[in-house]
């Protein structure tokens, strides 16, 4: 083959980081083939999707199998009752989101790789460590990367005050994957002003939203005065509603952004909409009922996440994140690094994690666990650990 490739892949790690832990939990299986392994490092949910979902997606599944129910292409943008939903789930913060504002995708990553499409040539900043997913996609597209370090010394959580007044492509996520931290109000007020002044857009990732449950502090960029002007934001139903082997997100790009119409005409061209049967399941999951349903699973993860936090707290190890998000990231004990660490338990107890510096060169020697695991294996995997730490 004679054509060109792009040649900024070879920019990137030689392994997405869960690649390569899948592969090290391999070795070991293959190694000790009666081993069990439990795994708290990736973030895939254990719960079954909730009863009123899976009757909404069953009733329209055998509906597509019938001439007056069948539904062929829907609108890239996504379902207009979905839509509807989401602009009054957004209005129950008192945020005001236009339904035509809400475009549906099939999750949260789609999304974010897709709106790189819409910037030239541009400076991007990233907080590290962080979801390596914004990393990678901005190398891709051979964008110059900066890194704002998040660090116990600012709890997590970087704000712009030493930040060049330049226009810059930033990447927020809050509740942050890993660290667990969340941004206040006015934290994310410093980070709008910021954007207004230098010109710069802001990606916003609320993926673990639902998972916040103070009040005080925002679920949406867009609680923010000012914020439509100068940010996009991108949610998911995967950890919200379970929807990890489902696929179904959205984003909200503001009709007051100049990208608004060149990301409706990018859709039109490139995705021909979300599954009809994820988008009538994410309809169900923000009914009443569902996320009735949904608040219970959420609950259930979040108690995995305050037994991880005891057993972390019992042991010394000072940590983040537990309290608004599923994930709480810790220093490695014994000084560890990341790898050494993840090696350690996974031959030792047979427990799983996410090595810290798998999410930027400031997670070294830092480690992730998840509450996504089942209670029992929560509770073995602790027990597990008590053995070694």
């Amino acid at each position: 083959m004679k054509i060109p490739l792009n040649e900024n892949f070879k920019n990137l790690s030689r392994d997405y980081l869960f690649a390569e832990i899948d592969a090290r939990v391999k070795n070991c299986k293959q190694k000790n083939p009666q081993k069990e392994v439990i795994s708290l490092g990736i973030g895939d949910v254990s719960r079954p999707i909730s009863p009123s979902v899976a009757n909404e997606m069953q009733k329209c599944a055998l509906m597509m199998a019938t001439k007056d129910g069948f539904f062929g292409y829907g609108a890239s943008s996504g379902l207009t009752e979905l839509r509807e939903a989401l602009s009054s789930y957004y209005a129950e913060r008192k945020t005001v989101i236009s339904p035509t504002e809400i475009f549906i995708s099939d999750g949260a990553k789609s999304n974010l790789g897709a709106l790189c499409d819409l910037f030239g040539d541009c400076e991007v900043l990233i907080c590290d460590p962080v979801y390596p997913v914004y990393l990678d996609v901005s190398i891709i597209h051979g964008r110059r990367v900066h890194f704002l370090r998040a660090s116990a010394e600012n709890s997590y959580l970087p704000m712009p005050d030493a930040l060049p007044e330049m226009p810059f492509l930033i990447y927020l996520c809050s509740p942050n994957n890993p660290t667990g931290a969340v941004y206040s109000r006015d934290q994310l007020k410093k980070w709008v002003d910021f954007a207004l002044v230098s010109g710069s857009l802001i990606i916003f990732d609320v993926a673990y939203e639902a998972y916040v449950s103070n009040k005080s502090l925002p679920r949406s960029i867009y609680e923010i005065e000012g914020a439509k002007k100068c940010a996009i934001e991108v949610g998911s139903f995967s950890k919200m509603a379970g929807f990890t082997g489902v696929r179904c997100g959205w984003s909200v790009v503001p009709s007051k952004l100049p990208v608004y119409e060149m990301w409706k005409r990018r859709q039109s061209t490139k995705f021909n909409g979300a599954s009809y049967l994820s988008q009538r399941g994410a309809l169900a999951s923000l009914l009443p009922r569902g996320r009735e349903e949904n608040f219970k699973n959420i609950e259930y993860y979040m108690e995995n996440a305050r037994l991880i936090a005891r057993f972390l707290t019992r042991k010394g190890i000072e940590f983040s994140g537990g309290e608004h998000a599923p994930y709480l990231w810790f220093k490695c004990p014994k000084n560890m690094d990341s790898w050494t660490f993840f090696d350690y338990i996974l031959n030792g107890a047979g427990v799983v994690g996410a090595p810290g510096v798998g999410f930027g060169v400031s997670g070294e020697g830092y480690f992730r666990f998840t509450s996504f695991a089942s209670r029992e294996d929560t509770e073995k995997a602790l027990e597990l650990l008590d053995k070694i730490i």
